[in-house]
């Protein structure tokens, strides 16, 4: 399997290549040069298979031979030995046609950890393969930071280093990251938005000189890396639904369009997938973009549901590189116009296509809760801000849509307890593995919305000279 960049500049890569270095030399993002197909036979067999099985057939098609199938099959059923349910992501029915996919039940309780543990086994086999370190930078809206820390927690091989913004996490996520204290694990707040730190993540990605310098790597979507571990539960959830005699649909809550990608790519490897909705909250781009064909930027709005709180949705380049013909030069000129501008517009035969597979829904603050509320009240099933979303958007489709439409649900309720508790008046209690979270010490840093500065802290902390000085630092000490 080779892979190349959305904007056709790059080196084409390997497997295990891409998974060092994250987002492309030109700035783009890899993809798989041509999609594997998996046939009716294939699923038909897969069917039966547990989820660490599953990964495998999902995902060593996309490994190829940079890893070997014994030693790729251990990593996959390592990284889901310590999930918290049998099924790892089981599926709960919430009506007639209605489902629930469970992707909470990893060890930070979001869908991160479905790929991320998988991704950070991965990292460590491939580097202690080739004897390098590297220096991995992240930005979180909430739940990729303590997945991926979770993931790499403990590795003499790797440097972690993950930006949240300051004051727009819930207090969950944010001691899930800032709570950990393994030495090689750093928190920075930056004073901003998440568009904002994943700005900063490519700024330091594109100043070629420092990536070179502290051998940079990444763990959000930008690495191909964790949109392939994602692709595994849709596999899982449309085949426990009876794929491929079964068509199915799924409703996903998203922000940054990772999420969503992944049950794309899932459709172009034959997965029957009749319909993916885009279910946004009030930062509404994406949903903007399917009614419209207009791709425009506006102010970030603080929600309940804060992990989707995002105005510029990195992956989409994945999906606009197939809808532009894979012509990476017209990604990189619609994206430096978009840049510029706020916007672009895709002409209506393109996004016509588009339309036959993506829908999309948005969904408020007010919304949000009276929809948490009524599930709970109807079923007596809890769910988080983010799902809730998602579950809207599902229960919308059915009537005219698949016979069986899944919603993704994306993180524990106990993660967002005040607005649960808002819409309940039950306050979910946090999992025992969890329960002292706020009795914990925190420990990041405060920094500003600035690159130089930003670049300067991970030298000081990660290069030759180290120290690991930020670790030591208490919460908020600049």
């Amino acid at each position: 399997m080779r892979y190349v960049s959305t904007r056709g500049a790059a080196p084409v890569l390997s497997f295990d290549e891409v998974l060092l270095t994250g987002l492309a030399r030109d700035g783009g993002l890899y993809v798989p040069e041509s999609w594997p197909e998996i046939s009716e036979a294939d699923l038909r067999r897969m069917a039966g298979l547990a989820y660490p099985e599953l990964a495998l057939e999902i995902v060593r098609p996309f490994v190829g031979d940079a890893i070997s199938e014994n030693k790729l099959g251990s990593i996959a059923r390592e990284a889901y030995e310590g999930f918290g349910h049998a099924a790892i992501a089981p599926l709960k029915q919430l009506g007639h046609g209605l489902w629930l996919m469970e992707l909470f039940h990893g060890p930070t309780l979001a869908f991160k950890d479905y790929a991320l543990q998988l991704v950070g086994r991965l990292f460590d086999h491939v580097l202690a393969q080739r004897g390098e370190r590297i220096t991995i930078v992240g930005a979180t809206s909430g739940d990729t930071g303590s997945a991926a820390i979770e993931a790499c927690r403990g590795s003499d091989r790797i440097e972690i280093f993950i930006l949240h913004p300051e004051n727009r996490v819930s207090e969950v996520q944010r001691r899930q990251m800032t709570t950990v204290g393994d030495a090689n694990v750093h928190n920075i707040a930056i004073a901003g938005t998440f568009d904002d730190c994943q700005d900063l993540v490519k700024a330091l990605f594109n100043d070629q000189p420092f990536r070179d310098e502290m051998n940079l790597s990444a763990v959000n979507s930008i690495n191909w890396a964790r949109i392939m571990g994602q692709i595994v539960y849709y596999f899982a959830g449309a085949l426990a639904l009876g794929a491929p005699g079964r068509p199915v649909g799924f409703a996903v809550p998203t922000g940054n369009f990772g999420n969503v990608y992944a049950g794309y790519a899932a459709w172009n490897m034959g997965l029957p997938v009749e319909k993916l909705i885009v279910a946004s909250n009030a930062n509404d781009i994406l949903t903007r973009f399917f009614e419209s064909g207009v791709m425009s930027v506006s102010a970030v709005h603080a929600t309940y549901s804060p992990s989707m709180d995002i105005q510029v949705s990195s992956n989409f380049e994945r999906l606009l590189f197939d809808a532009l013909d894979r012509n990476g030069a017209a990604v990189a000129a619609t994206l430096d116009a978009f840049r510029k501008a706020g916007r672009f517009e895709m002409e209506a035969a393109r996004l016509g296509r588009l339309r036959d597979l993506f829908d999309a829904y948005r969904l408020d603050d007010e919304g949000t809760l009276r929809e948490i509320g009524r599930l709970q009240r109807e079923t007596g099933e809890m769910i988080d801000p983010h799902s809730a979303i998602g579950v809207a958007a599902a229960a919308e489709a059915l009537p005219e849509g698949p016979t069986a439409m899944i919603a993704l649900g994306t993180a524990h309720p106990a993660k967002f307890r005040e607005a649960v508790e808002k819409a309940t008046g039950v306050a979910p209690a946090l999992p025992p593995r969890v329960a002292d979270l706020f009795e914990r010490e925190e420990r990041f840093l405060t920094l500003p919305n600035d690159a130089a500065r930003l670049m300067e802290t991970i030298r000081e902390t990660a290069g030759p000279d180290r120290n690991r000085s930020l670790q030591g630092r208490i919460a908020g000490e600049a």
